[in-house]
């Protein structure tokens, strides 16, 4: 215990304030939207609420831990990782939502692996850069790397195209702070700009119609921007200041979609208004900051390459949900951190923090 004292002391504060003050007020909108349809402790604020115990938990076990504790698993953690991705595919275990099967049912609630997979995918791929990144400056090197990480990404991405490009963002800001030669990083990204519209061909019709109502905004008739419309109307109609907490409209009236979820941040910038919505993104941004300092001031390269992993799933997936919700990015179902319901997220958003403040307590002077 007296362990566990010292390393809380040492850690990064602003990380772990930040990460609570984000959960807790996702946990508050989430009574918002119950209260519209008649109760306060909906069954999403009690999961939410157990999540976040469980993720603070885990948090815990990891600081205590440390995160070299994982060093000398990765073979045992590669195939962990494969075969729960692989489980939603088990008939009677799997189920879909939203044309994607990416849930395991576990009866009382549902499991997303994909989101615990983030994780384990960042310390597998911290630890392969780690021990081969003398080899990241020839194209063999870069070839061997991304194949190394090709069997996560497929498998996420054939039902759950939004999940799989949070796991590509990972892959690449992991490889860049590994130390790759700028031109490498230049030519790769050119070849991935090129290869980008062979990859609307492989999509899955659901996954074509988002990208088709991404790039026509203006016709209410494609699949999403209805969804997005009435996302923008609750954004607007909050004005500065908001309608007042419990008061929102567009989500007790049935307008805006999934307002547990993908439109979290509407639900509550309708109640709390812009000054709430610029507070939410200016939390973000610190916590960002924090976990980029954290980051370029780890003891080792694993600890670096750690940080900059959760650093690309984080900023991605907040960019990513906050700008579908304004129509300035496409829908893809990705969750707010710390945010939109869903246990399986706020289990994997707290094991992360829990890494990042393992990573604080062990710093260079």
């Amino acid at each position: 215990m007296d362990k566990f004292s010292h390393l809380l002391i040492q850690c990064n504060h602003k990380i772990l304030a930040v990460s609570l003050a984000l959960s807790l007020t996702g946990i508050t909108g989430l009574v918002s939207i119950g209260h519209s349809n008649g109760t306060f402790l909906s069954r999403e604020v009690l999961i939410q609420s157990a999540a976040l115990l469980l993720g603070m938990a885990a948090a815990a076990i990891i600081l205590m831990l440390g995160y070299r504790c994982f060093m000398g698993l990765e073979a045992y953690l590669y195939i962990f990782s494969i075969v729960l991705l692989l489980s939603v595919y088990i008939p009677g275990l799997g189920t879909s939502f939203y044309g994607s099967r990416s849930w395991i049912d576990l009866g009382i609630t549902t499991f997303q692996p994909s989101e615990p997979v983030k994780i384990t995918f960042i310390l597998l791929m911290a630890s392969y850069l780690a021990r081969n990144r003398e080899s990241l400056s020839s194209p063999k090197g870069i070839f061997f790397t991304a194949l190394y990480a090709c069997p996560f990404i497929l498998i996420v991405a054939k039902e759950d195209f939004g999940s799989g490009c949070v796991f590509c963002v990972i892959w690449i800001f992991m490889v860049f702070c590994s130390g790759l030669n700028l031109k490498i990083i230049g030519r790769v990204a050119l070849v991935f700009c090129l290869l980008i519209p062979l990859f609307y061909f492989f999509l899955a019709g659901y996954q074509k119609e988002r990208i088709d109502a991404f790039l026509n905004p203006e016709n209410l008739d494609l699949p999403g921007n209805y969804q997005v419309w009435n996302s923008k109307v609750a954004i607007g109609s909050g004005g500065f200041w908001g309608k007042g907490l419990f008061q929102g409209t567009q989500k007790s009236l049935g307008f805006l979609p999934v307002p547990e979820s993908d439109f979290i941040f509407s639900s509550i910038v309708e109640e709390l208004g812009f000054i709430g919505g610029i507070v939410i993104i200016l939390l973000f941004a610190l916590f960002l900051y924090s976990s980029l300092k954290v980051t370029k001031y780890a003891k080792d390269l694993w600890g670096t390459l750690i940080g900059a992993g959760l650093v690309g799933m984080f900023f991605f997936q907040a960019f990513e949900n906050i700008a579908m919700t304004m129509g300035l990015m496409p829908v893809t179902g990705i969750t707010l951190p710390f945010m939109s319901y869903g246990g399986s997220s706020m289990l994997a958003s707290m094991m992360g923090v829990g890494l990042l403040l393992s990573i604080s307590t062990r710093q260079k002077v």
